[in-house]
């Protein structure tokens, strides 16, 4: 690859319209992802414990392989009796078990968990996995690690201290205490109509807001759909329930970059065209239906992952046999936060910037 030999790229009176170049809707169908488990539980046990493959979409590329751009998808594998060495990375995580069952240990905490079950992974949290169960454990795991790889700052550590080891003492308390370190006008406000200025150390020392990880049980989450369901034509509204992480605040996210919906879709249910710019995938583990992208109908079944929404794509999704469950994750929070989530409920209605402008009631 030849580098420009000018940083300048002329726009001068070019539209800074792009054309859209959304990533086709794509389905991993169950058959295809029992034969992958198959094929990592027959491995030999590796060093680090981890049995995993990337489920990256045919338009993924180096660096970032991911399902949507962005968003990465792993599958693993752990057998009766294994665990994982412990691990760390810059990357939140939400994690899904789709069999078996087992135990996490993120930052300290155990996470028992059992099929279905949903959990959290804050960023730079030590962790690893064991299935202390008689059958096989296999999760999905959705990360922002292909985000930082195309930003060139995703940075893992294969052998982290102890969480009692990772008790910081701060060598930087002499600046942190010395009066003489710190700017004697603080924050102040610059202009009438809202503009601020703050000193260097404010800037380095944004206040925390303690990131933990959660525990979303299968069975409770369920118990609390169903109840939305037995409310019938009562309720137009969608039957879901997103996965809150209260410290996401009002980017409404399960992490920082994603939201973690349940969603219970009746036989007949038939969701109204919308679309947005965060990407979503769903993977369905009851019942059987058809999305529509684009205007192509896509049909998947319990099993199946699914690339169901890309970026901005109008779309919709139908069930056909059997009540459905599915798990939809998107990059809704890291939108909100950037403010480009752009989000048109009624396709007959302007779009909106969710976040900082008005948001919708329901499309139902």
């Amino acid at each position: 690859m030849t580098e420009r030999e000018s940083p300048f790229i002329d726009r001068t009176g070019k539209s800074l319209e792009r054309p859209q170049d959304q990533w086709p809707p794509y389905v991993i169908p169950k058959e295809a992802i029992d034969l992958e488990i198959e094929r990592l539980a027959d491995l030999p046990a590796p060093n680090n414990g981890r049995r995993e493959s990337f489920i990256a979409h045919p338009r993924a590329k180096e660096p970032g392989l991911g399902l949507a751009p962005g968003i990465r998808v792993s599958l693993s594998v752990l057998k009766p009796g294994e665990r994982t060495k412990s691990f760390r990375h810059t990357a939140t995580e939400v994690n899904f078990c789709i069999q078996g069952g087992g135990y996490t240990e993120v930052g300290g905490k155990r996470i028992d968990f059992k099929q279905y079950d949903v959990w959290n992974h804050p960023s730079y949290h030590v962790y690893s996995h064991v299935n202390d169960t008689d059958e096989l454990q296999v999760r999905l795991c959705y990360s922002d690690a292909a985000l930082l790889e195309m930003m060139g700052i995703y940075i893992a550590d294969e052998d982290p201290p102890s969480v009692k080891e990772e008790e910081r003492d701060y060598a930087d308390e002499k600046n942190r205490t010395d009066p003489r370190a710190k700017n004697p006008f603080g924050t102040f406000q610059l202009t009438d109509d809202g503009a601020w200025l703050m000193p260097y150390e404010t800037l380095i020392n944004p206040e925390t807001v303690e990131s933990k990880a959660h525990h979303w049980p299968w069975e409770q989450v369920k118990e609390h759909l169903d109840k939305l369901s037995a409310l019938g034509k009562d309720y137009v509204g969608r039957r879901l329930y997103l996965l809150y992480n209260p410290m996401t605040g009002r980017t409404n996210g399960t992490t920082p970059n994603f939201f973690a919906t349940m969603t219970c879709r009746p036989e007949g249910i038939v969701d109204r065209p919308h679309r947005h710019t965060s990407a979503a995938m769903n993977y369905y583990f009851s019942g059987r239906g058809q999305s529509t992208v684009e205007g192509e109908i896509v049909e998947w079944k319990a099993g199946d992952l699914m690339l169901s929404a890309p970026g901005w794509a109008i779309h919709n999704h139908a069930a056909k046999e059997g009540t459905v469950y599915e798990l939809t994750i998107q990059d809704q929070p890291l939108n909100i936060a950037m403010e480009s989530l752009l989000w048109q409920e009624d396709l007959k209605l302007p779009a909106a910037i969710l976040g900082s402008e008005a948001g919708f009631g329901t499309n139902r």
